[in-house]
């Protein structure tokens, strides 16, 4: 005979079947809902419903739930342990929009790291590499402007007809003064690296002071370029004009060229030679052409003012000079010092060995005149000695 179900047992069971019931009711009302009209009349089947035990009971189902909350509860808490301070759980898909998030920008110090002497930042020290490659750029698009003005040079002495010659000239004055402008951008740029460069120490003054010496080399260099191609224009232009003065007076003296070339008032003499000359049309033409090379010319000769100012300006910076270049000079002074003391030894060593060498042969052939000079008396002596012998023995 099975033993009697206590007390909680059979609390369990007046708890289940009142579930079971519940659920009866539930899945009834589910089936005649009009929103399941679809299925036919077919009714739901209910899931079985569970027999309690009298070995194992089941607890009610209030302590049921206060036990799962209760682990709930126990499981938040173990949780919040090993997360880290300031936490905060987020949406998967925020890992997928912000995969990078975005970071601080300000870096240690290079002695703080380990890497260098401080007193430079790595981001200082990175904007000044950017610093630089922006001044190689627009030292590129500077050599870019000369090479376009040469060219609109070359193309303004071909034209012939007035439209193409103002077009040509508006271009290249559009490209001169973009030119101009980059020049000055370019030299404020670099004064403000020769300002900055105090604020950096160590290995990082030594490339400070390096890559702006370079730069500032290749903006000089590229300044010479654009006076060559100033100053070969000029030439040309000049005897662009010499050759349209000799059309219209062909006896013109280099004076009279001179003054039309150099100001303003030798266009008088120039306008008084065309009012003379019986082929009016050319001269006319020659005359216009005259007054735009003049016109050329005092721009040339103000954009060959202002590079002279511009290269004394870098001049001057690149002639600056540094501790740290001085102490370098100042080594290379004491190596070609050393190098001069070990050619002077060298050459020292050279004579003393050539000396020797000189008295080895001196000796050498001293020596071979003795052997001769004895060789030669003892001939002598033989010639004489070996006759009288024979003369003793006949006798």
């Amino acid at each position: 005979m099975a033993p009697a179900p206590s007390r909680l047992g059979q609390a369990s069971w007046t708890a289940a079947g009142a579930v079971a019931r519940q659920h009866q009711d539930s899945t009834k009302l589910h089936s005649d809902c009009p929103r399941n009209a679809g299925t036919n009349g077919r009714k739901v089947p209910s899931p079985p419903l569970l027999r309690p035990t009298t070995h194992r009971p089941h607890l009610p189902l209030v302590t049921y739930k206060m036990a799962t909350d209760r682990l709930a509860a126990l499981r938040a808490e173990r949780a919040q342990q090993y997360q880290p301070s300031g936490y905060q759980p987020q949406d998967p898909s925020a890992y997928q929009m912000n995969a990078y998030p975005p970071q601080d920008n300000t870096h240690g110090t290079y002695g703080s790291n380990g890497y260098g002497n401080g007193g430079t930042t790595e981001t200082e020290m990175t904007r000044f590499y950017d610093e630089i490659t922006a001044l190689q750029d627009l030292i590129h698009s500077y050599r870019d402007n000369i090479t376009r003005i040469s060219n609109l040079h070359s193309r303004s002495l071909t034209v012939t007809d007035d439209e193409s010659l103002r077009h040509t000239t508006s271009e290249l004055d559009a490209v001169a003064s973009q030119t101009h402008d980059l020049s000055a951008q370019i030299k404020q740029r670099i004064q403000l690296l020769e300002a900055n460069r105090g604020k950096v120490q160590g290995r990082d003054k030594e490339a400070w002071i390096q890559q702006t010496n370079v730069v500032k080399s290749r903006f000089v260099t590229a300044i010479q370029e654009y006076q060559q191609a100033e100053q070969q224009y000029r030439q040309r232009s000049r005897q662009r004009v010499e050759r349209q003065v000799r059309i219209v007076k062909p006896d013109a003296t280099q004076q009279e060229i001179e003054s039309v070339v150099n100001n303003d008032q030798g266009a008088q003499v120039f306008s008084q030679a065309l009012m003379s000359s019986n082929r009016y049309g050319e001269s006319r033409l020659a005359y216009r052409e005259v007054q735009a090379r003049h016109d050329d010319i005092k721009k040339i000769e103000k954009t060959l003012t202002e590079l002279a100012q511009l290269f004394s300006d870098m001049s001057v910076m690149v002639a600056q000079q540094d501790e740290t270049i001085d102490a370098i000079e100042t080594h290379a002074v004491q190596a070609d010092k050393a190098m001069e003391q070990g050619l002077q030894e060298t050459d020292k060593a050279v004579d003393h060995a050539r000396a020797a060498r000189k008295k080895r042969w001196i000796c050498f052939w001293i020596s071979v005149a003795i052997l001769c000079v004895i060789a030669i008396i003892l001939a002598v002596v033989l010639t004489q000695v070996i006759p009288k012998n024979n003369n003793n023995r006949r006798r």
